[in-house]
């Protein structure tokens, strides 16, 4: 794992009694979860603020991301800036929303006119939430937004990495609007 506890929680160990925080448990459901931020929210379903969900604390119990709507069990504490979980118990996925049925939030709405095609990854900052993919010389480049990523379950690009995309055309060129892992063997058509 190798991930850094946030400072609040660094040190903490829930057999150190006169040091931990009073550990609590929460029942809720995943408001949202970024997997490139490393966070999300638990909305709790008692009266309580919502609760802040960290990366570590995920990967802690096994599990790698979280989907919105799963319904969650959870050990919480109280930090100084709010609520934080520091143990799933369990996890329900079956209420999920997966991230390629979210509504699109960019202000563009993309519709696919391309067929699943092999793109290299150019660029992409995110930061600036966006960068470029591109099937080859004498090509144009295929935009490709942050939400687009998080929509179809990437929590990153690295340039040089090969995808499958469906394009559409937007304002200024071609968008992506579906992505997915390349898995398949052999070399790219580029």
């Amino acid at each position: 794992m190798g991930a850094k506890e946030p400072p609040h929680l660094e040190g903490y160990t829930p057999r150190d009694e006169e040091t931990t925080p009073d550990v609590f448990e929460v029942s809720g459901s995943i408001k949202w979860f970024d997997p490139s931020k490393g966070y999300g929210f638990i909305a709790p379903d008692e009266d309580l603020p919502e609760v802040l969900l960290h990366v570590t604390c995920l990967r802690r119990g096994g599990f790698q991301t979280a989907y919105e709507g799963a319904r969650v069990l959870c050990e919480a504490v109280t930090t100084p800036k709010g609520l934080q979980a520091v143990r799933i118990r369990s996890m329900d996925d079956s209420t999920a929303i997966r991230p390629s049925e979210l509504p699109q939030r960019t202000h563009v709405v993309v519709v696919p006119e391309s067929d699943w095609e092999r793109a290299v990854v150019k660029w992409l900052n995110r930061r600036h939430g966006f960068g470029f993919l591109t099937r080859g010389p004498q090509t144009p480049d295929i935009f490709v937004h942050m939400e687009t990523l998080r929509r179809w379950g990437f929590a990153e690009l690295r340039p040089g990495q090969t995808v499958l995309v469906r394009y559409g055309h937007g304002p200024s060129g071609l968008i992506a609007a579906e992505l997915k892992p390349d898995n398949a063997p052999g070399p790219s058509s580029h």
